[in-house]
């Protein structure tokens, strides 16, 4: 497992480093990245043996507790971040408090201004959700000849603006394939077919975590409905917890203690003979 220094001048091992990525067409290799915003879900991830995870900025410390051989890349949020000098500030933050990588789908010029200060930066390309107004639905990219070339020529600005990754989100399969073959980024495949170096869902969706499922994504676990078994036990059993109170059965016997009755005796005799306090009721 490699060892380098964290951007905190920390020595760490890395399941994967960005060598290692961009190296992965090369070497034959595929990866795996969820999704990880607690530290519960980073050590789940590396023990099922995911090899990355994208967290939001400011959960990093916290996967880092669950977590320190994930390679963690820390989403950059649009309005937590505005200004070149926000964005900069914020990146270096999550850098140092453990991320290998920063993702961003900002424009080109916010692209150049962190692959400047040699910081790994990922974009984002193909069905970007916040920006959909732009395709006028959540939908595929690149399903007519010229969207794809256009897709085509955003992911060479992305290159040419120093990314050295690419989310790729819901993109047509074969568009993929030959995107994938003519450029040098590190492709990230969200719904966009099987020709990518990395393969990626939300955790949420691999768990079964949401009712409904993206067409894209396929489930594995089903914790919704655990989750729903959850909420309906702790409903049943706080209606139960009312209904005691309102029966006076609860307390009993077994869940108050008790005073022998020499020493009870005792207590309410001084109580009474010192006449220090008078019954309320």
């Amino acid at each position: 497992m490699p060892l380098i220094y964290d951007w905190a001048a920390r020595e760490a091992e890395r399941l994967v480093t960005v060598a290692d990525l961009c190296n992965a067409r090369k070497a034959g290799m595929r990866y795996a990245q969820v999704t990880a915003n607690t530290a519960e879900e980073a050590a789940a991830a590396e023990e099922a043996g995911i090899d990355m995870v994208v967290t939001r900025a400011g959960n990093v410390r916290e996967v880092r507790r669950g977590s320190g051989r994930l390679f963690v890349t820390a989403a950059l949020g649009f309005a937590d971040a505005v200004t070149h000098d926000d964005i900069l500030r914020a990146a270096f933050k999550a850098l140092s408090d453990g991320a290998d990588a920063v993702i961003t789908a900002r424009g080109m010029s916010t692209v150049s201004a962190l692959a400047a200060e040699d910081i790994p930066v990922m974009g984002h390309l193909g069905l970007v959700p916040r920006k959909s107004t732009w395709v006028g639905k959540l939908r595929a990219v690149g399903k007519t000849a010229d969207e794809a070339l256009e897709l085509f020529h955003r992911f060479r600005c992305l290159e040419e603006a120093g990314a050295f990754a690419v989310e790729c989100e819901v993109i047509p399969a074969r568009v993929m394939q030959e995107i994938n073959s003519r450029t040098g980024l590190v492709t990230v495949s969200l719904g966009s077919g099987p020709d990518a170096d990395v393969m990626f869902l939300f955790i949420e969706d691999v768990c079964g975590g949401e009712a409904r499922l993206p067409r894209h994504a396929r489930r594995y676990g089903n914790l919704h409905d655990l989750q729903e078994q959850v909420r309906r036990e702790r409903v049943k059993a706080l209606s139960a917890f009312r209904g005691d109170v309102d029966s006076r059965s609860f307390p009993g016997a077994k869940e108050v203690s008790q005073i022998s009755d020499s020493e009870y005796a005792v207590f309410v005799e001084t109580l009474e003979k010192n006449g220090r306090i008078a019954r309320t009721s």
